[in-house]
């Protein structure tokens, strides 16, 4: 059995920082894992920026529900489902990332979740545990799974490595630079092609 990991901001949905920097006009928040590869860094500067602007949760998931899937998405998930078991591994949180669950159909999340105190105001963050995604994709293959994995940036390497087969997904050209091994997708439709591909690969093992 083939199961297929995804990241999700970048390669199914828009990065929701980005979204947030959008709609607040706050530029610090445009950075992303694509920016800063310590993710506890870059969440820390994020919870520094919200508290300095006063931005809540509510306004944050307000703008999530206007979030719609990447063009080709949806329809990207539902073929690879027929194919393979999905699993989202997200370095966003539950309270971000299951209302866009919805809008693709439902797939399993993992993912982390914020602390948020009575007031709304997000005071920190707590990881499902670290390095989760290529901790995810190791506990699968210890229960005798295949996984074809697929992320977009240096967060998502560490899952690629320890996948059967991993591929980046319209990822920024220094990532290509420097992880040369993985093959990369520009579109859904090559993204799939190369799942069905690895597929191939993996039987004839």
């Amino acid at each position: 059995m083939i199961i297929a990991c995804l990241d999700l901001e970048g390669v199914l949905v828009p990065e929701i920082w980005i979204a947030v920097a959008e709609k607040t006009g706050i530029e610090d928040l445009r950075l992303t894992t694509r920016d800063i590869s310590d993710y506890d860094k870059l969440m820390k500067h994020r919870i520094s920026i919200l508290d300095k602007y006063k931005i809540d949760i509510k306004l944050i998931q307000e703008v999530i529900n206007k979030i719609e899937p990447l063009q080709g998405a949806v329809e990207f998930v539902e073929k690879l489902r027929e194919k393979f078991q999905i699993i989202i591994l997200s370095d966003t949180f539950y309270q971000f990332g299951m209302p866009l669950m919805k809008k693709l159909g439902n797939p399993t999340l993992f993912c982390h979740n914020l602390v948020v105190n009575e007031t709304g105001k997000i005071i920190d963050y707590k990881l499902r545990m670290a390095d989760q995604k290529r901790e995810a994709v190791k506990r699968l293959k210890e229960l005798n799974f295949n996984i074809i994995a697929s992320g977009d940036s240096y967060n998502d390497t560490n899952m690629l490595s320890v996948a059967d087969y991993g591929v980046l997904f319209c990822p920024p050209q220094r990532v290509i630079d420097e992880f040369p091994q993985y093959s990369v997708a520009l579109n859904h439709e090559e993204l799939f092609n190369y799942f069905i591909q690895a597929e191939k690969e993996i039987i004839k093992q």
